[in-house]
């Protein structure tokens, strides 16, 4: 009886601890805020506003982010509008070569968690949206750690969920115009 009674704890530890391990382990894979910045109010004309870009207010906090959700072979994402182009509404050239992209090219710009320290940079990703899909080339990062400032040209950091895409993934979708903006979709690589 004793030797059963033995067994069967030493079963029902094991089983407790693997499953602590499981959950605690699903836990850190999930994606934290990192931290908050204040917003600032921009210079006359420096936020661009182009696709109903957002600029900081002052005095409002902003989540960021160093992580984004897990990449698997169906991702969750929102996808916005993004002028890759000089003088758009992305900024400054693209992360990646250190140039600007025509917005008649399917690009677009990952949140920084997907960016991954550049490790993305000119790989191709397929977009699912609008019961479609359309391979685009990620070119830049779409900073979740950093933003209302001149660098980012005044608008805030971006969620950590977002693939931020040029006119051409937006018609190659099938995207009505009046429509463009925010979409829920997944990718893949």
């Amino acid at each position: 009886m004793k030797n059963n009674f033995g067994s069967k704890a030493s079963f029902l530890l094991l089983c407790f601890l693997l499953i602590t391990n499981y959950l605690y382990s699903s836990r850190a894979q999930q994606c934290r805020p990192s931290g908050r910045i204040e917003g600032k109010k921009p210079p006359p004309g420096q936020c661009n506003q182009e696709n109903d870009s957002d600029c900081c207010k002052q005095g409002k906090m902003y989540t960021t982010y160093e992580c984004s959700p897990q990449v698997t072979t169906h991702t969750k994402a929102y996808l916005t509008l993004n002028s890759f182009e000089k003088d758009g509404d992305g900024g400054g050239p693209s992360e990646c070569d250190n140039q600007y992209h025509s917005d008649d090219t399917p690009v677009v710009a990952l949140s920084t968690g997907w960016f991954n320290h550049k490790s993305r940079c000119h790989k191709k990703i397929t977009i699912h949206g609008n019961g479609r899909s359309v391979e685009a080339m990620v070119v830049d990062e779409c900073d979740s750690t950093m933003g209302c400032d001149a660098d980012h040209d005044y608008q805030p950091p971006c969620p950590n969920n977002i693939v931020d895409a040029s006119k051409a993934v937006w018609e190659a979708l099938g995207v009505p115009k009046d429509n463009w903006g925010g979409l829920q979709i997944t990718w893949s690589e």
